[in-house]
């Protein structure tokens, strides 16, 4: 505790110490937070769910990516096992799988974690030759365990791998050139294992791995607690000195909290203001939709927007059906509706996040690995109207309506009559998020209406096919071409008349 204490105090200092104009307040950093270029130049980010859970028996039954929260809630003796609860159903399979809760608890899985064929230089790689411009690892998840160097002492280093996640991530990513994200969801946790807290015995190691020393209902408002929270993170910014930093979880608030949480996220800016003379470099993300979002980058998680919102925000979704990995886990988005939810979202200034779940050795399941490289191959052909692009005037056209907001993500299947738009350097992309099976007509860009001037040629990306067009005032028409080169979506460059 006294280091903690110690670690606080320095860290509480930052901002004052900076010098930096933002102060621990909504309304100052609202006023002050800037998106840095490259995060809305890069478009694409791929973060990577990995932890304890991960070296579980991959057949295992759905856990929600909550393992450590639905292993401790035995059913009654007798229930039959159609009614049992989803908590029930994986407590049961587990004590089948590993014997009574008493015996084998969360923490006995850590031995199981080996990672023994992790590369993160590889997959860093992979993920970059798929379009790939910045990586997300998680540092914490809900279940207390660091996936880093950490004073706490449950962590990678010391146990499982026995490996600085975090730092070989980070070795990866900037020998590829990508920028370093990482995500903590540490906030979670004494609720997380409020149910394995009638399991845990005082004076044991467990004892902190379960935070037995916080209340799992009043959590929130216990100083200690929030004290505590604000030095792990602090720990990883000063460690890892991440581009971006994602807050996956509550904070403390103001109020009962201290204000810990907008202190945190204003001395993370304050501290990359002082190092980059004032300009900032860093992107911090979480998913508070109540906050002006003029102070952060919204995580619109598993959803999407209706309209061009007006700051950049991010679109992150889970490639693996369940966010840590189970072999039986589901992906309810097919590859096709993935490519055309990520250009939709980036029409409306969205950035998208992919993210994928290792297995507990490390490798990254095949099932998934095609989705990046689906995305990789849309990109090899249409990159150039996707990096360093903007919104237009207006995101696009087509019968499919998307939802606003986070969860309720689109699962439906786009037509060539959904069309969506981006630009750069004076030229209009559109892009057709479906094959085309005859001409393609797009309403938007009739004479007379938003695109006000004469069109002078229209190419399809990736083809050297002359493309034949007409323009009049119900559109713009363009005709199916012999060859199309991209399997899901096709996008044409529209140049003007100067």
């Amino acid at each position: 505790m006294i280091y903690l204490k110690v670690l606080l105090g320095v860290s509480l200092l930052a901002g004052v110490a900076s010098g930096a104009d933002i102060e621990p307040t909504w309304e100052s950093l609202a006023a002050n937070y800037q998106v840095p270029e490259w995060f809305v130049d890069g478009k694409i980010g791929v973060w990577f769910h990995w932890g304890i859970s991960s070296a579980a028996d991959e057949n295992r039954p759905n856990d929600g990516s909550h393992y450590g929260r639905r292993m401790y809630s035995p059913p009654p003796e007798g229930k039959a096992d159609k009614d049992l609860s989803m908590n029930e159903t994986l407590t049961k399979w587990h004590i089948e799988r590993y014997g009574p809760l008493e015996a084998f608890g969360y923490e006995d899985l850590i031995p199981l974690f080996k990672a023994e064929k992790w590369d993160p230089d590889a997959l860093v790689k992979f993920v970059k030759d798929n379009g790939a411009r910045f990586v997300m690892p998680v540092a914490c998840h809900h279940d207390n365990f660091d996936m880093y160097d950490s004073f706490h002492p449950w962590n990678s280093v010391n146990m499982g791998p026995q490996r600085d996640t975090l730092k070989e991530w980070k070795e990866a990513a900037t020998k590829h050139g990508l920028k370093f994200g990482v995500s903590t969801h540490l906030y979670w946790s004494p609720r997380f294992f409020a149910n394995a807290r009638k399991y845990q015995k005082p004076a044991t190691a467990e004892w902190q791995l379960f935070n037995m020393d916080y209340s799992p209902s009043g959590y929130a408002t216990q100083d200690s607690w929030n004290e505590h929270w604000y030095a792990r993170c602090w720990d990883i910014i000063q460690k890892y000195d991440p581009d971006m930093f994602n807050n996956d979880s509550p904070y403390p608030k103001i109020g009962g909290g201290k204000g810990l949480g907008v202190k945190l996220f204003t001395d993370f800016v304050n501290r990359d203001l002082k190092e980059n003379n004032g300009n900032q470099t860093v992107v911090l993300s979480f998913k508070d939709g109540n906050k002006d979002r003029a102070a952060f980058t919204y995580n619109l998680e598993r959803g999407g927007a209706g309209e061009i919102k007006p700051e950049p925000w991010m679109w992150a979704t889970d490639l693996s059906g369940g966010w840590f990995y189970r072999k039986t886990a589901v992906n309810r988005m097919s590859i096709p509706v993935m490519v055309g939810n990520g250009i939709d979202a980036m029409s409306k200034n969205g950035v998208v996040m992919l993210n994928v779940a290792l297995r507990g050795d490390g490798t990254l399941p095949e099932k998934q690995a095609a989705y990046l490289t689906a995305f990789g191959d849309f990109l090899k052909i249409n990159g150039e109207g996707i990096y360093g692009t903007r919104p237009w005037k207006t995101f696009g056209e087509g019968p499919l309506k998307v939802k606003d907001g986070r969860q309720g993500e689109n699962h439906h299947e786009f037509s060539q009559q959904d069309i969506r738009f981006t630009t750069k350097d004076g030229v209009l992309y559109a892009f057709v998020l479906a094959p085309p099976t005859q001409d393609i007509v797009i309403k938007t860009l009739a004479s007379g209406g938003l695109f006000d001037r004469e069109i002078a040629s229209i190419e399809l990306m990736g083809s050297d096919e002359k493309i034949k067009w007409n323009r009049n005032a119900s559109g713009l028409t363009i005709e199916l071409a012999d060859t199309l080169p991209g399997q899901i979506v096709n996008g044409f460059r529209i140049h003007s008349k100067q």
